[in-house]
């Protein structure tokens, strides 16, 4: 946090805005109803409370025994908090108030004004919300003087020493758009096919993260998840080889695969691409390295059943806290709030192999969002801090014309290994191979595998036979021809 920024108070959008807000500044917060504008006011008013600072909430829409009681729900100390309601009370109605000579809106805008003056003048508050500032558009004979008495009014907040954040009610038929002139800083919510977005659209005076961050309402406030910029983070690492530990699999790799780098498993169904990811933690537990499994689409006992069938001693390695296994329901989670688990487990806990079981599963929480640039921003986070990837591809066809993945994602990764299904002699057997390796030389010939109570078994080449990638191999009679 640097010395000239101020908290808003919100988990995740100090990181979006570099640092916090930037002081004696006025921030529109727009966006439609319901879409937690007052929920964010109130963690900004209730983060300066904390610090000791004087904070003023100036209701002109909800009540205040309302906004109280909603904050309180939350969890804020709304007492520390000082009100100031202009809302409307039931006596307007009650009591038919009517204007004779002068309009409405003359009548009830000086002692608005006035209101709003002393109260300032007399608490000094250091934070200020305003709920909503449209509301004064209906104080205003016309566009002209409700533009000129906002902006008065902003400059008489800031020259009292405070910070605002104001809401406006912003709609299709409501436009804010010389509210978001006026301001220094704008942040914009939205909400779509049940995700929440907030965007950054001004920021006077600094830089900030770009784009749409996903956030949350949650029982205790509101909480944004940053969108990731890889580039924000790097560090240095040795490239070494990862072994296997089969050596007729490290054979095909010449050696394994390299830290920091990028391998995709790919097949069909039940072929073998969980088992042999787990396989490079299992060596990896042994150096006593961590790794974490996010398995969107098996539960962690029948990863668990099917690693320990296979001799892989995945219980004792996540009693060891060598291994960590996450069942993830895909629509729970958008992709901003997987990469903020993912970055936990790098940062907090030090895994150092990530593997994402599977990329379909994933495309499910992506929700209509571009599935490659999500996938290409999390894979680079974790190159850059050197975190072995293993993205695990599920493949339609059981035999047939061969592709690697049928979703575009081929660039990602500095390794492909492709496992298939072959029927030889009617019988069904499997086989791998690799069919690219970035940073080094490899096997070109497939092997045959087995996945057996003692573990996993990779042969030797298999190339008495062609066609292979067919899935219909044919016998050759004289394999060097």
């Amino acid at each position: 946090m640097q010395d000239d920024r101020l908290s808003s108070g919100v988990p995740g959008l100090d990181e979006v805005l570099h640092g916090g807000l930037i002081p004696r500044q006025a921030y529109l917060v727009r966006g439609g109803p319901g879409v937690g504008k007052t929920t964010l006011g109130l963690e900004f008013l209730a983060a300066g409370a904390a610090r000791g600072e004087k904070t003023l909430f100036i209701v002109l829409g909800e009540a205040e025994a309302q906004v109280r009681a909603n904050g309180d729900r939350l969890g804020f100390d709304t007492q520390a908090i000082a009100f100031l309601d202009l809302s409307p009370s039931s006596n307007f109605f009650t009591e038919v108030e009517a204007y004779d000579i002068f309009s409405p809106a003359e009548v009830e805008r000086e002692p608005t004004t006035q209101r709003i003056v002393e109260q300032v003048k007399q608490l000094q508050p250091q934070r200020v919300f305003i709920d909503a500032m449209t509301q004064f558009r209906y104080l205003a004979t016309d566009v002209f003087q409700f533009r000129k008495q906002v902006l008065s009014f902003l400059r008489f907040l800031l020259e009292q020493g405070a910070t605002v954040l104001f809401a406006s009610e912003s709609g299709p038929t409501t436009p804010d758009d010389d509210l978001q002139f006026m301001s220094d800083g704008v942040i914009d919510l939205q909400q779509a096919s049940g995700i929440r977005y907030l965007t950054v659209v001004k920021f006077r005076g600094s830089d900030f993260r770009g784009g749409n961050h996903t956030f949350r309402l949650l029982g205790t406030g509101i909480e944004v998840f940053p969108r990731l910029q890889p580039e924000v983070y790097e560090q240095e690492f040795v490239m070494e080889a990862i072994p296997s530990g089969v050596p007729e699999l490290d054979a095909l790799l010449n050696g394994g695969i390299e830290r920091g780098t990028v391998t995709i498993l790919t097949g069909p169904t039940g072929v073998g691409k969980t088992t042999i990811g787990v396989q490079f933690m299992k060596t990896a537990a042994e150096r006593g390295e961590r790794s974490v499994l996010y398995a969107f689409e098996e539960q962690v006992s029948m990863v668990l059943h099917r690693a320990e069938a296979i001799a892989i001693p995945v219980r004792e390695m996540v009693q060891r806290q060598t291994l960590s296994i996450v069942s993830v329901e895909p629509l729970q989670f958008s992709p901003d709030e997987f990469a903020r688990l993912v970055r936990q487990e790098v940062e907090q806990n030090q895994a150092r192999i990530v593997m994402i079981d599977s990329v379909a599963g994933y495309r499910l929480s992506v929700r209509g969002a571009d599935l490659v640039s999500h996938l290409h921003a999390l894979c680079k986070y974790l190159q850059n801090v050197g975190v072995t990837v293993i993205l695990i591809n599920e493949t339609e066809g059981i035999t047939g014309d061969f592709r690697a993945t049928e979703i575009g994602i081929s660039y990602l990764a500095d390794n492909i290994i492709f496992l298939r299904y072959l029927e030889i002699h009617g019988e069904i057997r499997k086989a791998i191979g690799v069919l690219k390796k970035r940073l080094s030389d490899f096997e070109r010939t497939l092997r045959e595998l087995s996945i057996t109570p003692g573990g996993i078994r990779v042969g030797q080449p298999l190339s008495q036979l062609r066609g292979i990638l067919s899935g219909l191999p044919e016998q050759v009679e004289n394999p060097r021809d």
